[in-house]
């Protein structure tokens, strides 16, 4: 399409990317989108993910999720928590960087982005899960006591998953999508029988 991919150093992670972007919006006067930090992220999925997981699900008893930059789940994890309390919302992280699970609270900067990597934050092959820092939007769903649970998931449970889906449901995911459906087994293990559990 035209783009020029810019690739930062692996040792500065995510938090490397993100100041990448930033430096070159300042530089070029391009817009910076923030997907960690701006409203929009989670607002865009109370109006349309939300409202469609409210359509199709007359009886939700688990919702699980992982989270990228944490616009999904909060986004969501909102809506289900006012229209539908009774719905548990457990939150999947890498077994090898269990940030949510640690406690720990993320360092910032002034408009919210992350001041450097999380404590507990070590490389994980979850492309789409747990940059190396908690973003401010899934700080967010913390705060405002939108997880029920958060359930680690180590990558060869994710990588299983992945391949099974692909050969027993013509379902072909990456390695994220394996991890949210080993979590999603975890909780149907332990859910009370004819319990509801949407994995997205």
């Amino acid at each position: 399409l035209g783009a020029k991919v810019i690739l930062t150093p692996a040792a500065e992670r995510a938090n490397g990317m993100v100041r990448k972007a930033e430096e070159l919006a300042a530089a070029n006067g391009w817009f910076l989108t923030r997907q960690f930090t701006n409203e929009a992220n989670p607002d865009i999925h109370s109006k349309t993910t939300a409202q469609e997981i409210l359509r199709d699900f007359d009886k939700l008893d688990f919702w699980v999720t992982g989270f990228g930059t944490g616009g999904t789940l909060k986004g969501v994890g909102r809506v289900l928590r006012k229209e539908r309390p009774n719905t548990k919302i457990v939150v999947c992280e890498p077994e090898g960087a269990p940030m949510l699970t640690s406690g720990e609270a993320q360092a910032r900067r002034d408009h919210g982005e992350a001041a450097g990597s999380h404590a507990a934050w070590k490389p994980h092959p979850f492309q789409g899960w747990s940059p190396d820092f908690i973003p401010k939007i899934t700080s967010d769903a913390v705060e405002q006591k939108l997880i029920d649970k958060v359930v680690t998931i180590a990558p060869p449970e994710a990588m299983k998953m992945s391949m099974e889906l692909a050969q027993k449901e013509g379902i072909f995911v990456g390695i994220t999508a394996g991890g949210t459906f080993a979590g999603a087994l975890k909780v149907a293990a332990e859910a009370p029988q004819g319990s509801t559990i949407l994995a997205m």
